[in-house]
């Protein structure tokens, strides 16, 4: 029996920011793999993003693991974006509420309520 070597398409596109997206959904390869690599199997993930066919997520898995080095270096840089952009956010709006504020109301509140 002669057998032709099945295409694989790969469901991912680059949107207009970089972001890469899985079929053409709002999801994010980021998403997909990040959720794969803390032990999500596919078909979890497919529960979580229903929007994304289940062979769409085993796909982008394969590539994934096909291309490791290049689209770890392509998450690493999505990761020090998204912490760029958090640090810039803080920066122009800063907690009205410190952490040691809280804490500080809550020991108060705490010491009132045991007298």
């Amino acid at each position: 029996m002669r057998m032709d070597s099945p295409s694989l398409i790969i469901p991912l596109q680059t949107d207009e920011h970089g972001v890469i997206r899985v079929s053409g959904t709002r999801v994010t390869l980021d998403s997909i793999i990040n959720y794969y690599l803390q032990g999500q199997t596919p078909e979890a993930l497919h529960e979580g993003f229903p929007t994304v066919p289940l062979t769409d997520i085993y796909a982008v898995i394969a590539y994934y693991l096909a291309n490791r080095d290049e689209l770890d270096a392509y998450l690493k840089q999505q990761e020090t974006e998204a912490e760029r952009i958090r640090q810039e956010f803080e920066a122009t709006y800063p907690p009205k509420v410190t952490r040691a504020e809280l804490l500080k109301r809550r020991e108060a509140k705490q010491n009132k309520q045991d007298t």
